[in-house]
């Protein structure tokens, strides 16, 4: 397989002949220049700049690993076969993110939602917690109901929570809070106005806090 930091292009400014690396290109620079050229180092790299990011998005969105990894596979594929239609400019990461989204929700229709997550119930999370602190928020919507839970237990709370969510509610909180992505790249991946991410995750962490509060009930007597 190319190297595909041996990759260059060629451009010319005041006589100067410089050499770009696929390294040094920004994300929609490379898109573009895979899409006209359609160079497998080019391809190679997209892959290696996403292939994380992407994977762990789709076992939390999918709840299983396996399925993941089948996902995965057919986003690359996808972002192959429908390379023409980038537009120039186009941001890529929403753009990835959108391609991803789709292939995995046609999947949970084909599969079932909950048999998807159910067919590997450790496949739910890598063990890290969300980026921009989903529990702290949580407790202090809900004035603090999860506080008294170690931080395991928060995390597994939060993982049962969030798959109880309506679809669009639960999607666009995972890529809030666990893909911290920005409310325009969200919008840009779900196709509705950035208004209405906002009001979804309002509507989320609300749902979130008033059954943490109901849960704090029975958690408390527990431990009393």
């Amino acid at each position: 397989m190319a190297n595909h930091s041996a990759l260059s292009d060629v451009t010319r400014k005041d006589g100067i002949v410089a050499v770009v690396e696929a390294d040094e290109m920004s994300d929609e620079a490379l898109m573009a220049r895979y899409r006209d050229r359609g160079d497998e180092a080019d391809y190679n790299a997209l892959i290696e700049r996403y292939q994380q990011e992407i994977y762990r998005y789709l076992v939390r969105y999918l709840g299983n690993a396996t399925l993941a990894d089948d996902v995965f596979q057919d986003t690359f594929l996808q972002i192959h076969q429908k390379r023409h239609t980038y537009e120039e400019g186009r941001a890529v990461r929403p753009w990835i993110y959108a391609i991803a989204s789709h292939q995995a929700i046609d999947t949970m229709r084909r599969v079932g939602r909950h048999s998807a997550r159910s067919l590997s119930a450790n496949g739910s999370d890598d063990g890290e917690t969300p980026r921009d602190g989903l529990e702290a928020l949580l407790e202090s919507t809900a004035e603090g109901p999860l506080a008294q839970l170690q931080t395991e237990e928060r995390r597994e709370w939060v993982r049962r929570a969030i798959d109880t969510l309506p679809e669009t509610l639960r999607q666009t909180l995972i890529l809030a809070y666990y893909q911290d992505l920005k409310y325009r790249e969200i919008a840009e991946i779900l196709d509705v106005p950035v208004g209405t991410v906002k009001s979804r995750l309002h509507a989320a962490l609300q749902k979130m806090a008033e059954k943490a509060a109901r849960d704090h009930i029975s958690e408390g007597d527990e431990g009393a």
